[in-house]
């Protein structure tokens, strides 16, 4: 069900604490009991996707996305996972497509994408109390699919002790001219970590993304610019190419100078 995006409140902090028994206190044992053990907290995934204009793709988008929920849900039954769309000032059919999806779904005028994966994230840390310590934040485009087993890998990430997972993107080959993706190939050897950053493949461990203070307001290159403030802070940054998210080879994106436009000035002068 659509929302407009909530107003600031008090997010969840720590559990209220029991009160203690007679003869004893929380946490030690009093005279004929036993120490009081807390359960340890549940590990949970929140996706946020952004989206503009993505009535085309975002159908692509969510039953990927789901599928991975739902195979998280078998190999990491320990780990909880949700989804939260961003409506970011759409004119289209996007909402109409979205609602049909069991998914969070926030609306906002346009404010660009660095302030939309904010809302979203803002949203799911209120909106679900945790240990922010055992919590992650999974960032994808709406015009990407990401494969079966990528919140397994973001979950394993967190498991690990990562602090900020950047994944690895390929595009859509059937967006691609013959020529174009031939010349990607080339300059993408299997393997080959090239160091690139991209906010339709990342993660980051929740208390990681307090401390740095969230995505900037910027209508592109947030992504960027929140891993270069962890590398510079000393954060535990892993990368990897394994499992890529697929994502739109178009060439005119949905911001002036992302992925599309990337794509556009490296590839796209193939005659």
């Amino acid at each position: 069900m659509a929302a407009s995006c909530p107003a600031p409140t008090r997010g969840g902090g720590l559990r209220p604490e029991r009160p203690a028994r007679p003869g004893g206190h929380l946490g030690g044992p009093g005279r004929g009991d036993h120490p009081v053990s807390r359960p340890e907290p549940r590990a949970r995934i929140d996706v946020v996707v952004p989206a503009h204009d993505e009535a085309d793709r975002i159908a692509a988008c969510l039953d990927a996305l789901l599928v991975a929920v739902d195979r998280l849900g078998r190999e990491r039954p320990e780990v909880d996972a949700a989804v939260t769309v961003v409506l970011d000032g759409c004119t289209d059919d996007t909402a109409s497509v979205v609602e049909r999806y069991p998914v969070d779904v926030l609306t906002t005028d346009r404010v660009g994408v660095g302030r939309a994966r904010t809302i979203g994230a803002t949203h799911a840390l209120r909106a679900h109390d945790g240990d922010p310590a055992a919590r992650w934040l999974a960032h994808t485009d709406a015009d990407s699919r990401v494969h079966e087993r990528w919140l397994v890998q973001h979950s394993d990430a967190l498991a690990s002790g990562a602090q900020v997972l950047v994944g690895a993107v390929v595009p859509d080959p059937d967006d691609l001219a013959p020529a174009v993706l031939d010349r990607w190939t080339r300059a993408h050897p299997p393997g080959a970590a090239l160091g690139h950053v991209h906010g339709a493949n990342l993660g980051v461990l929740a208390a990681a993304y307090v401390s740095l203070g969230g995505f900037d307001p910027v209508p592109e290159h947030e992504d960027t610019r929140l891993v270069a403030r962890a590398r510079a802070l000393g954060f535990r940054v892993d990368a990897t190419v394994d499992l890529p998210v697929v994502t739109s080879g178009r060439f005119a994106g949905r911001t002036p100078g992302g992925y599309a436009e990337h794509l556009r000035q490296r590839y796209g002068d193939v005659g």
